[in-house]
Order: C-alpha cells, then structure tokens, then sequence
C-alpha cells in the first residue's frame, strides 16, 4: 500500500465498490451479457411467455405493446390461470398481487369448449413486468417497463431494444416482424411464422439481409422424441415411410359460422382499426377477438396454422421434406369468411435420394385416420375423442406418438425400439423451453436457432397451402414452389400474396 493511509484507502474503495449484479459472477448476470427485450401482443401467449421471458436472468424486459390498454376477457387454460402464474412468479409477499385482475369467471366458446377469462393487455402487462423487477430490487420505486399501444412508436423510441417477443393475432406477425428487423431487432415470433406464403419468404430475406436472429418458440426440432423417430427410421424401424397421419381434436374456438349481422360498439382502450391493421376493414364485433379470431380467414391460420406448424416442424426435421408438389382437402359444411369446423387435408411430398414421395395427411376438427390394429390400450386415447396423435406408416410397420412425437412407439413392437422414459411431473414443469433458450443464445452470437425463419420457411409454406385448400375444399392444387403459384387455380393464387389494406404495405 505504499505511503497510502488506512483512512484514503477506504475513501478509495467507497468509489470502488459495485453491486453484485453489475460484475456478474455465478448467480449474477452482468447488465453487459443481458438480452434487452419488448413483448408485442400481451394476449394469454403473450402474457404467459413473458412470464418465462422474465423469470430468466439474462434477459430484462423494458417495454410492452398491445392495441389493448387491458381486460379480463382473454382465455386462459385453467380457473384464473394467468394471475395465480404472476403471483407465483412474483414470489412471496405477493401472494394477494393484481386482486383488481382476477378472473370475472368462464365462457363457453363451443358446444365442447368452456374456458376461464384472465387478464391480458398493455396495462397489466407494465404493471407485472415492473412488480416483478420491484420484487427482485427490494424497492416498490422501480419504473423502467413503459407501455405502447403502437409498435412503431415502441421500435422508434426503444433505441436500446435488443429484441422483441411477437405475440399478436397471426395476420400481424410479419408486418411487426419486418418493421423490427428493419432497426435491426432480433425477433422471436410466435407460430405460424406468417399469414401467407409470400410473406413467410419475406421475412426470411429481411432476416438473412438484416443479419438478425429471427425464431419461433417451436421446441419440435430440438425434442428428444424427434431425435429418436429419425434415429429409428434412419435405422429401418418400419421400412421406407410412405405415409404420415397427423390429428389434432382443434379447433376450440368457433369455425364454419357466417359473419355477425350486428355490429357492437368498440370496448372503451382497443384501438380496433389498428388491431385490424393490414386485414380487410370490417365493423367491431366480440366474434372477433380475443383467441376466437384464429377461426376466421383474415386474421388467423385455422386449426392447421395454429398447430401444424409444431407437428410440420417436426416432421421436416425427420423426413427431410421440402415443399409439396400438391395439396387437396375435403371439409364440413362451407363457409365463406371461416375455416371449416372439420376437415381432411392431402398433401403431397417429392421424394429426395433415398427417400420416395410421401402423403402426408391432416385431421382436424375430432376427425382422425383409420385406427390400426393391435395397439396397446395406453394407444388407444390417441384416437378417442379429444385425441391428438401423429403416425408414421412404412413399409414394414409404423411409428405412432403423441402429436408432437412425444412417447413413440414402433408397432410390430420390438425390443430394439423402445422410447426413452418420460421426465417427471416435477422435472417437466422445471425443463426450461429449448428454443427460447436457443434464441437468447443466438441473439449473443451463438449459432442459429433449430426454429429459425429460416428453416421454417418450407413448413410454414406447406402448411399454409392446406390452409389454403381447406378454403377451396373440393379443388386439388398443383404447386410450384420455384414459382411460388398454384398451376391450375388463379382464384386461389389471389391468398399466396394477399394485399394489405392502406399503407400497411
């Protein structure tokens, strides 16, 4: 210490001496090494991935969006299900947090659907995000969470904003997509990627010209079962795949129904023309929104695009497919502005080396492939009711799973084929989400996301063509991905690349 006095040197530490937090260190993130992030679309996905989004410690959320200042009319999947997850998230101390957002109770959206409302929209958003911070600074003064109705005005004024969490009706996903990744914002974008075809193939380019990370929070790529249906394929578990059923017991929102005749006036903090955005104008009206506007053609992608793009991002993985040549559907009764309440979708896949061409088919709607013979009784709930499943047919045999691939089996069974036991109620509901944590580490300069826009252009393009056929079912279209047309439908060609309505273009 030289001819320093005790006295100067404890002068000097008090100017030395920062927090924990500032330096890192195990149990620490330094600000440097955080992913700074906005959230566009607080509706119940947007509302519930925040929560993940927060509770992880590389990664500080500094502004929301949503065209909604706040309501508790959004569905949510269990009795108060989105407050008691924020009271959980907030911790001790909080265990009476946000009284004024509880549940005013349920709603029976179809003959075989009831759901609990919750809260959801810019408002409760801030209020949550800066609780949360609160909590963890020991200091009820935190405001650094500011709230937007607009997006653009969010992205011109959140210059700091690394990335941005998209989580709005799906007709808005690459408007917002393309005017972030303009400023050069990472983009983590819920399913379906896009509304449209063209559109799926634009935000790819801008990522690629932008050079920024751009995902979605689609785990199928990354999952252990999907590993281990291509390990048993590649190794000739059920011979060359000449087939794969995929069944969902969606939609649990209203289809095949006709546009209100009445209109209803616009709840008092929802910007309605700006929800609408780039879709055809229409008059307000609660058979719109919120969650029930995936039903209809303008603002949503159906029961397909709301969860084929999981099982689709699998398979592709699996399969190796790329786009199909054609595609035909057959449906339930037609209605003009609205996915069918069930239907069959045919798509057909080109072979590529070693592989032959595949069919590949979609159910929807309680509908579901003929069921095989000799299954195990643990099997049989795939093909009941409210099933949902997948099925891999071969040659030899074939693999059938839970939707997403999850506890495959190979029937003729076998010992050499036997799935991987599955994780604990405990070690499941602890398992952090793979492809947020692929995206964070991408946005740090890791390498690309396994559900990055770019490998999903292909699935994205098939499944929105079986969107497209179910609004033509009946017709069989021949496709031309090099050409991004449908050969023998102009009428259809009209939706690969819709227009937007007024300057959203």
């Amino acid at each position: 210490m030289g001819n320093i006095s005790r006295r100067d040197f404890a002068a000097a530490a008090a100017f030395t001496i920062v927090p924990r937090s500032v330096l890192g260190g195990q149990g620490h993130t330094a600000p440097s090494d955080r992913i700074t992030l906005a959230t566009i679309g607080l509706g119940r996905q947007g509302m519930a991935v925040t929560m993940e989004l927060l509770a992880r410690p590389d990664v500080q959320v500094i502004a929301v969006c949503d065209v909604n200042r706040g309501s508790r009319n959004y569905v949510e999947y269990g009795d108060n299900a989105l407050l008691k997850s924020a009271r959980a998230l907030l911790g001790k101390g909080y265990e009476y947090w946000g009284e004024d957002l509880a549940s005013p109770g349920s709603v029976q959206l179809t003959a075989t659907f009831r759901t609990s409302l919750g809260m959801g929209g810019r408002e409760p958003a801030k209020r949550l995000v800066e609780a949360y911070y609160a909590s963890r600074n020991q200091t009820s003064a935190y405001k650094r969470c500011t709230a937007y109705a607009d997006f653009r005005e969010l992205l011109e004024k959140e210059t700091g904003v690394d990335a941005v969490y998209i989580a709005t009706p799906d007709h808005w996903h690459a408007p917002i997509s393309m005017a972030a990744m303009r400023k050069r914002k990472n983009v983590l974008c819920q399913k379906p990627m896009t509304h449209s075809i063209a559109e799926a193939r634009r935000v790819a380019a801008m990522a690629r010209e932008m050079n920024v990370t751009a995902s979605l929070p689609v785990n199928n790529p990354s999952t252990d079962a999907t590993k281990t249906i291509a390990a048993w394929i590649a190794d000739g578990a059920i011979g060359r795949v000449r087939e794969v059923h995929n069944w969902s017991s969606r939609p649990f929102w209203p289809q095949g129904v006709a546009r209100p005749a009445e209109t209803q006036p616009v709840p008092d903090g929802l910007d309605w023309n700006m929800w609408v955005g780039p879709a055809p104008e229409r008059p307000y009206h609660s058979a719109y929104l919120p969650f029930v506007w995936r039903g209809w053609y303008d603002f949503g992608c159906g029961s397909f695009g709301d969860m084929g793009c999981y099982s689709f991002a699998g398979v592709f993985k699996i399969l190796g497919l790329t786009p199909p040549t054609a595609v035909e559907a057959s449906s339930s009764e037609y209605f003009p502005e609205t996915y069918p309440k069930a239907s069959i979708v045919h798509l057909d896949f080109p072979g590529a080396g070693n592989r032959g061409p595949i069919r590949m088919s979609w159910y929807d709607g309680g509908l579901m492939p003929p069921r095989p013979a000799g299954l195990r009784e643990e099997d049989q709930r795939l093909f009941q009711r409210r099933g949902e499943g997948i099925m891999y047919v071969g040659d030899s045999g074939i693999i059938l799973a839970g939707f997403n691939g999850d506890s495959p089996r190979v029937y003729p069974e076998s010992k050499k084929y036997q799935s991987p036991p599955r994780p604990s109620r405990g070690q499941a509901e602890n398992r952090r989400d793979p492809a947020i944590d692929q995206f964070i580490a991408a946005c740090k300069g890791g390498p690309a996301p396994l559900a990055s826009f770019e490998s999903q252009v292909a699935p994205t393009e098939s499944f929105l063509l079986g969107c497209l056929a179910q609004r033509f079912a009946g017709e069989r279209f021949e496709w031309d991905t090099a050409a991004m047309r449908i050969k023998n439908s102009e009428a259809a060609n009209k939706y690969v690349d819709p227009p937007y309505r007024g300057n959203w273009s």
